[in-house]
């Protein structure tokens, strides 16, 4: 087992596990640095959808940065353990965990999110399943990091505003267009 830290907000510093299961690669320090410099620091007043959780990090960043709430997604048992604990040692009512597979989601109460981050596994297509549910996921005005194995120009209606490069990851920030 790896562990990460929070690099920011309430919980900087904060290590969490990262459980040992198959294609899990949670987002570096560096790219999350980067993604909340776009976002902004204080997510005070915004909903959060970690919608390919694995690690937690990029949900529990933003809880950190006080959003007021972030559900964590996440269909693998493994991982998904390793999330509950970590919420539970956070102790944050804002913190919402779902062992389920992305597509099937459904947010309580029809709520819709202000982020999204689509992380998910490389390989296996999953930007391009999941982008019939996004206008159903998205508040509007809704911003969506996506992370991929190649650099993206769209997803479905939405476009890239901002990208960047870590090694073999290209990471985006897309808004509706």
């Amino acid at each position: 087992m790896s562990r990460i830290r929070i690099t920011g907000g309430e919980w900087r510093s904060r290590l969490i596990q990262v459980a040992d299961a198959p294609g899990l690669r949670p987002t570096p320090d560096r790219v999350r640095e980067t993604l909340f410099n776009w976002l902004g620091q204080d997510l005070s007043g915004l909903s959060c959808l970690d919608l390919f959780a694995g690690s937690g990090i990029l949900g529990f960043e933003a809880a950190s940065r006080g959003a007021d709430c972030v559900a964590l997604v996440e269909r693998a048992k493994l991982p998904f353990d390793a999330l509950k604990k970590h919420a539970e040692g956070f102790d944050c009512p804002r913190l919402e965990l779902f062992c389920c597979d992305a597509l099937k989601f459904t947010p309580p109460s029809g709520r819709r999110f202000d982020v999204l981050f689509l992380d998910p596994p490389y390989g296996q297509g999953w930007l391009d399943r999941i982008v019939c549910r996004l206008d159903d996921l998205a508040a509007p005005r809704a911003r969506l990091y996506a992370e991929a194995e190649q650099p993206l120009q769209r997803l479905g209606s939405w476009s890239v505003v901002k990208q960047g490069r870590a090694g073999q990851v290209f990471f985006h920030l897309l808004e509706q267009a």
